[in-house]
């Protein structure tokens, strides 16, 4: 049994451990490191970087196109298809898959798995960056999406036109919790108040970290999206600007927030843009490409990573306080509409003063004063977006 004692002590500790030789308190087995286990396919090595996470449990990939409803008519959109255990079964249901690969080397892979089958036909790949594609016509979305392109992902998808009937997507557990939660919950964010605006949200299924290969650090979670139709007529720049004020404190009330003296800056500067604008040409901005807010000008640039779909860095004033907004880059800009009858036509008569009565009056308000964005509903924030923009008060 093992080598004998003096040999055993002649070796270092280091290779004593790595030989499985008996040592002090039994035999020390050889443990491989870490990295050298990630797990590879047929010789390819997957890249966390890229999200490279691969759903490996087939009972798991039958629900989702279970509960994805996917018809036979149906032309199927799959972000991410790595090596195909999700496609393979999708084009068995669908009448066409159409998968955007990032990774060349899955593109080769998925095209060497569907060559000679009897669906591989059917697939159509499309190499290249999802947020930066082009979106051909599908009926309805199934993936097991790159978590690190989650946020953006959502809002392109819900940007597409024309519009899809669903989309079953698996994301990080958290993500998926915050597109679904309701008013109150903690994880109530802007995400949340944004996404079911545009659509609803379902949690359907939630997916142990071991059923991928490699395993990620965290569980997932299988969520369906379904687009509003029709969509609720608003102006999506504006209702975004009004959110991240909102959430950029989420716990304090909304007369905290609005009477800051940042935020009043904030409203009070694209106040006087907006009468100088209306002075000037006589008709509004119409002419700035602002968009009147109704359902045909929802655009990916209102809705992709630049607007809903990112997270943004506040600014920090001189005392070191957190500024709600945009920041110094990102400008309020200015949105059309009516005269807001409050005889204001000279930008010299807008005093600070003049604001914050404008606001006073918004707050006092069907109780918004005392509202906090964590709990306030969709009718809530579309309510008090409304009041503002009669005040003359806008947002983006």
């Amino acid at each position: 049994g093992g080598p004998p004692p003096s040999l055993a002590r002649a070796l270092p500790p280091s290779r004593a451990m790595s030989s499985g030789i008996r040592v002090a308190g039994g035999i020390a087995k050889h443990v491989k490191k870490k990295g050298a286990q990630q797990a590879a396919y047929q010789g390819i090595q997957f890249l966390k970087s890229y999200g490279q996470h691969i759903l490996k449990n087939p009972m798991i990939v039958n629900a989702i196109v279970e509960k994805g409803g996917v018809k036979s008519t149906d032309v199927v959109l799959e972000i991410g298809p790595g090596t195909g255990n999700l496609t393979m079964r999708l084009l068995e249901t669908a009448k066409k898959v159409i998968a955007i690969e990032f990774d060349p080397r899955m593109v080769v892979e998925l095209e060497r798995r569907v060559s000679g089958t009897p669906h591989g036909h059917n697939l159509k790949i499309i190499s290249g960056d999802f947020l930066k594609v082009d979106l051909p016509y599908f009926d309805v979305c199934i993936a097991n999406c790159p978590y690190q392109i989650s946020s953006p992902l959502v809002f392109k998808l819900l940007s597409h036109r024309p519009m899809f009937r669903s989309a079953t997507l698996m994301f990080q557990r958290e993500f998926a919790m915050r597109l679904c939660v309701n008013p109150g919950d903690p994880l109530y964010c802007r995400l949340s108040v944004n996404a079911q605006l545009l659509a609803r949200t379902t949690h359907i299924l939630k997916v142990g970290k071991n059923n991928f290969r490699p395993p990620p650090k965290v569980d997932s979670s299988v969520v369906r999206i379904e687009p509003r139709s029709p969509m609720i007529d608003v102006n999506f720049r504006e209702w975004d600007g009004l959110v991240r004020l909102c959430f950029g404190r989420k716990n304090k009330t909304l007369g905290g927030i609005f009477r800051t003296k940042t935020v009043l800056q904030l409203i009070e500067n694209n106040y006087k843009t907006y009468k100088a604008l209306q002075v000037n040409n006589g008709k509004g901005v119409s002419a700035m490409d602002m968009g009147s807010g109704g359902v045909g000008n929802v655009s990916s640039k209102m809705l992709g990573a630049a607007t809903m779909g990112a997270r943004k860095k506040g600014k920090f004033s001189q005392k070191g306080k957190k500024q709600y907004g945009l920041g110094a880059d990102e400008e309020m800009d200015i949105d059309d509409g009516d005269e807001d009858g409050n005889g204001i036509t000279s930008v010299d008569a807008v005093t600070p003063e003049f604001i914050r009565g404008l606001v006073e009056k918004v707050l006092n308000t069907d109780g918004f004063v005392d509202m906090r964005a964590s709990k306030m509903s969709q009718d809530d924030f579309l309510r008090l977006l409304a009041t503002f923009n009669e005040a003359g008060i806008h947002f983006a």
